[in-house]
């Protein structure tokens, strides 16, 4: 360490210069980053629900399909059906879209008295004006089951207009011109926009929010509780410095690989803030504190002795992030973990080369000597409350185990009562205008969850189509499903048209021929693909209750078993099915990763410090501080979801620092003292005042997320403050308490 830290203050003007030099390029690469909110791009290709979801999407469209809401007090009106009208026109004329479905441009097929007619429902050149007209039209809506509840609600006051993006157009383009375009018609009607490509749309404008809102805000706090408690220039600079330089090496390298930041990787910035001033945080501290007693060697000292305490706490914090790659369903949250702990890798080195060459360069001896006669003041921090904390810890150490031996079971408790959601409706504020579209879809619509159904097979046999029809059937007397929609649905209407007997004709070429009549008719292409070798059934799913989901996929995996055939083999997916993987996804993930970050923090603990016991002793805290967290989580019925499951191995990660802290400070005190009583006293002193700081900044930096505009990021950023609350007081309290009655008989 002495030889690392001579090269390092030797070497310091090229250190500087390699940074800034670094800090350039990596600041030009920040400019190819781009958002992608879209979760479906995020499921795993090995996943065989969200592989064909993804499959479906790309030939039928389905994943690229968005949906505007047009609600009002009586749909069936001129004024209303002209609106409606402009709306399609509109929508239609924006470059990207393939095709646009609503009231006033959907087929309708009729039985006349010599044949049959494929025509509009509407005629949008000669729209209804009277009762009369307006009666007709909603008795072919509501007797029409491809249509009732499906294009106009039954209770008439809300109508949908939905339309379909090419596989190459530019998601958030086009969702941002269809906002644009439809409320510059400024009709009276309310508007909502739902579906796929709006939600892409919208978070990402949410998480730009974020960005921009958030992370000046969190910022500006770090820096004031910085300043207030070193209450000098470079205890604010060094640690933003640090953080801000991580932040950028790290989304430049997101830059240059192309990766893209999404729903979860949003907040690497504001979590980097946080942890990344932390290194530099125990760095000064140390310096500041060895400055009092020989400030020309201070920095030299300083860094041979946090040296290997901050390696060990940044590589512990690495591997809580590392942790999400095995085991995450999404991809997400994979790449949230690779650049999370490269970003804090980067802090790591900053804070060991960096920082200490720039002090090195910027601080005078003038400026030591006003540092020294500063740090001999008393400190409110040593007065107020660590002081306290010693003597507690030495009088009553029985009552410090006995209050986090109730925490922990009443943790315990609350634990078992945590909830897990997947849904998105959750994912945004009460009132939000997606959420109240969501409602609006469930409550009129059967709701927003797609589900498709694949069917492979000739689409022109007769018994591909009576099986088609027949899985509809059943499908809809699920109770949360409304409607279903298929070519089997257009034949068997077709053919009621011309026989009045709605079924599947016998024979293949009557099919032949009714298909002649509807070729050319772009409904054909949400249905059927080119080569006529698949089609698809398309619903929607109503509950957003995930047991709910789970008895309708038994109930459709149990027909399909039964149904599917080597003529006709029948798959079946959808959000809700992906759900179910998400879900169970998140259990897995929470166990597996959690158990890998314990394991091999204790691990790399008792390998560095050449101990053990010190790697189990380290753990507890961090341990106790989690299972407070969760039964929190239980009690306040905060859930699971994509963004909490990453709580508590961040919070391990993270929070374990402290105990390192507190026992690399123990360790070498006490072979000096050989007092057990004294090392601890002086490591509650010394070290325990950077980890305040360090706890208030990170913890200020977190609770910004308290004012996102997503739900589970509101949460994230109050768990993680609470974790680093409940860790720094484990790490302050119960473990000196272990140490105390561990070492308390040993001669050192």
């Amino acid at each position: 360490m002495k030889k690392l830290t001579d090269q390092i203050l030797a070497f310091r003007w090229f250190i500087i210069a390699l940074v800034l030099a670094l800090s350039v390029v990596a600041g030009y690469q920040i400019t190819n980053l781009t958002i992608d909110a879209d979760i479906l791009r995020s499921l795993p290709d090995d996943d065989p629900d969200a592989a064909l979801l993804k499959r479906i999407g790309e030939n039928f469209g389905g994943n690229n399909m968005g949906i505007i809401i047009l609600e009002t007090d009586d749909v069936y009106q001129t004024p209303v059906l002209e609106h409606v009208r402009a709306i399609t026109d509109s929508v239609m004329e924006i470059e990207g879209i393939t095709s646009v479905t609503s009231l006033t441009n959907i087929i309708n097929i009729k039985g006349q008295e010599y044949g049959f007619e494929i025509g509009r429902l509407v005629d949008e050149y000669d729209l209804p004006e009277t009762n009369g007209d307006f009666e007709l039209l909603k008795a072919n809506v509501q007797g029409n089951e491809m249509y009732r509840g499906s294009i106009v609600s039954e209770d008439g006051t809300a109508t949908v207009i939905i339309f379909t993006l090419s596989p190459e157009a530019d998601v958030r383009t086009v969702a941002s011109a269809v906002i644009e375009k439809t409320q510059a018609l400024n009709i009276p009607e309310k508007l909502y926009y739902i579906g796929s490509p709006m939600l892409v749309n919208y978070i990402s404008d949410l998480m730009r929010g974020d960005l921009i809102r958030l992370l000046p805000i969190a910022f500006l706090l770090i820096a004031f509780v910085l300043l207030l408690s070193f209450r000098s220039v470079e205890g604010v600079v060094m640690p933003l410095l640090t953080a801000v330089i991580s932040i950028v090496w790290s989304l430049g390298i997101m830059g240059l690989l192309n990766y893209k930041m999404s729903m979860i990787s949003n907040n690497i910035p504001i979590i980097l803030l946080a942890v990344g001033s932390a290194y530099t945080i125990h760095v000064l501290n140390r310096i500041n504190q060895l400055r009092i007693s020989d400030r020309d060697t201070a920095i030299r000292k300083a860094l041979e002795y946090v040296m290997i305490p901050v390696l060990l706490a940044a590589a512990t914090t690495i591997v809580g992030f590392i942790s999400f790659i095995f085991g995450a369903y999404l991809e997400m949250i994979v790449d949230f973990g690779i650049f999370t702990a490269l970003g804090t890798f980067f802090a790591c080195l900053l804070s060991i080369f960096f920082v200490p060459a720039l002090l090195d360069v910027t601080i005078s001896k003038k400026r030591n000597k006003k540092i020294l006669n500063e740090r001999v003041r008393k400190s409110f921090l040593s007065d107020n409350f660590l002081s306290p904390i010693k003597t507690m810890l030495i009088k009553h150490p029985k009552y410090v185990l006995t209050t986090w031996s109730l925490l922990i079971g009443l943790s315990i408790i609350g634990i078992f009562s945590i909830k897990r959601s997947v849904d998105i409706q959750d994912y945004f504020k009460k009132g939000n205008p997606t959420r109240e579209a969501e409602r609006i879809m469930v409550e009129k619509f059967g709701g927003t969850k797609p589900v498709f159904v694949l069917f492979e097979g000739d689409m022109q046999n007769p018994e591909v189509l009576k099986t088609m029809y027949e899985t509809g059937e059943y499908m809809e007397q699920s109770p949360d499903i409304y409607t279903t929609q298929s070519l089997a649905d257009l034949i068997a209407q077709l053919n009621e048209a011309i026989s009045g007997e709605r079924a599947i004709p016998d024979e293949q070429e009557k099919i032949e021929q009714l298909w002649f009549l509807l070729d050319g008719n772009e409904v054909l292409q949400r249905f059927v693909n080119e080569d006529l070798n698949e089609g698809i059934i398309i619903s929607k799913f109503k509950s957003p209750d995930n047991k709910s989901k789970q008895i309708f996929a038994e109930y459709m995996n149990t027909y399909i078993k039964r149904h599917s055939r080597g003529d006709c083999k029948i798959s079946v997916t959808g959000m809700p099915f992906v759900d179910i993987t998400m879900d169970r996804s998140l259990i897995n993930s929470q166990v597996g990763s959690i158990s890998i970050a314990i394991v091999f923090v204790i691990l790399l603990v008792a390998l560095i410090l050449r101990s053990f016991q010190s790697g189990i002793f380290s753990a507890i805290p961090i341990i106790a501080a989690i299972t407070v967290l969760f039964g929190v989580m239980g009690f306040t019925g905060i859930p699971l979801n994509i963004a909490t499951v990453l709580v508590a191995s961040v919070a391990l990660g993270i929070g374990i620092d402290y105990s390192i802290h507190i026992i690399s400070h123990f360790r070498h005190t006490l072979k000096i003292t050989g007092d057990a009583q004294l090392a601890i006293e002086d490591t509650i002193m010394i070290t325990g005042k950077a980890i305040i700081i360090n706890v208030i900044s990170v913890s200020a930096g977190f609770l910004i997320l308290v004012f996102s505009d997503m739900v589970p990021l509101q949460y994230f950023g109050f768990l993680i403050a609470l974790s680093m609350v409940g860790s720094s007081l484990g790490a302050l309290t119960l473990l000196p308490v272990i140490l105390i009655l561990a070492y308390r008989n040993k001669k050192i």
